[in-house]
């Protein structure tokens, strides 16, 4: 479980070893033999009250008892299992009960519970449509926290030293802390290498945007191998161009021109939006960047007096709004908006809109996690 799908599937490719549809079920056998026995440690772990190595909280005299070997018949062949044992002999598999060997009808939902929903009524309801029967909320944790030390494996795992672009953004939820609802933000980060590949870099939970939080953001991405970056696209992400000065001073930031146009037309009423977004087109559709400053003048000059307001972020902003001309038509359409990230970002509000409020940062980090993963292939 150490290693992430995704890495699993690009080693695999470029070794060659994923060519046929063959190989691509036994990736698929491993896999789901993974996750079942992380069940049954999780289910050993609730019947004995204490975890593996915290020995301090045991409360019972019965204790861990080794393994024995199960084979398993999947559609993706056999599968070999290591069942952990009681000393008293009173734990009793549950995700596979003692005399079933043949698991081929359901290991595509086994997989699928882990990777939707992450409430506890989500993954309860998913195991009594499967076998008949009820778990704890506490089981249903122990068994979803399984996937925390796979997410620091993920956040933690070795990237490219270059990427020419960088797409940042945040997305918002309700998260339960110290008694109160809190509004929390996940900050999304997908990376292009030189090769043109796309891949989610990090996803990190935070409560407020400031240079220090993204001083450690970046930070972290040094620390993984990065040495360069060429573009950093984002969305106004407050105290982020004082950070990527600090730890990448000669990467060139891009404010996203998508939000910037869509926050300016926020304030303009409908009667001159029609022919007020015609004039700021010409700013960021111009030949170059003096033609463009020269434009926003123009559009300064024509709509200042009733809507300076909305105009005045150009202004100030016009270092990172402008960077974009510095590159062919071809580059610009990449890098002046981070809708590449929006796109993942609507996949986390689809998988994540039944959840008004999550009991914990965990709790929202394993849900994207895992809607990630699901997307891994489009993303």
């Amino acid at each position: 479980m150490g290693n992430v799908l995704q890495e699993i599937i690009k080693e695999m490719v470029r070794k060659g070893e994923i060519r046929t549809i063959k190989d691509i079920k036994e990736l698929t056998k491993s896999l789901t033999g993974n996750l079942i026995q992380e069940v049954l440690e999780a289910e050993l772990e609730d019947e004995l009250g204490y975890g593996k190595y915290d020995r301090e909280k045991k409360n019972t005299e019965n204790s861990r008892n080794g393994y024995r070997k199960k084979n398993l018949k999947s559609s993706s062949g056999m599968i070999e299992l290591m069942v952990p044992r009681d000393r008293k002999g009173e734990y009793e598999p549950k995700i596979v009960p003692k005399y079933s060997n043949d698991i081929s009808e359901i290991e595509e939902k086994i997989i699928s519970l882990y990777a939707r929903g992450m409430t506890t009524r989500d993954i309860s309801d998913q195991i009594m449509d499967l076998y008949g029967f009820e778990v704890s909320a506490e089981l249903v944790s122990k068994i979803t926290n399984k996937l925390m030390p796979v997410i620091k494996d993920w956040q933690e795992r070795p990237l490219h030293e270059i990427y020419t672009f960088v797409f940042l953004d945040a997305i918002y939820f309700n998260v339960r802390e110290d008694g109160r609802i809190v509004k929390k933000a996940a900050y999304v980060i997908i990376g292009v290498d030189i090769d043109g590949i796309k891949d989610v870099l990090g996803i990190y939970v935070g409560e407020v945007e400031s240079a220090k939080f993204w001083m450690g953001v970046l930070n972290n991405l040094k620390n993984r191998g990065v040495k360069d970056i060429l573009v950093a696209s984002i969305d106004g992400l407050s105290g982020f161009e004082q950070a990527i000065n600090a730890t990448f001073p000669q990467t060139m930031i891009q404010r996203c021109i998508i939000h910037q146009i869509r926050n300016t037309l926020k304030y303009v009423p409908h009667k001159d939006r029609k022919e007020f977004a015609k004039d700021l087109k010409t700013i960021y559709t111009a030949l170059d960047e003096k033609t463009g400053y020269d434009n926003l003048t123009n559009v300064i000059n024509k709509w200042g007096d009733k809507y300076y307001a909305s105009l005045r972020s150009w202004e100030k902003n016009w270092h990172l709004l402008s960077t974009f001309f510095q590159f062919s038509d071809g580059v610009r359409k990449i890098m002046y908006t981070t809708n590449i990230i929006e796109s993942l970002n609507r996949q986390f509000r689809k998988a994540t809109k039944t959840k008004s409020i999550f009991p914990n940062d965990d709790a929202v980090l394993k849900s994207l996690y895992l809607t990630r993963k699901c997307k891994i292939l489009s993303v």
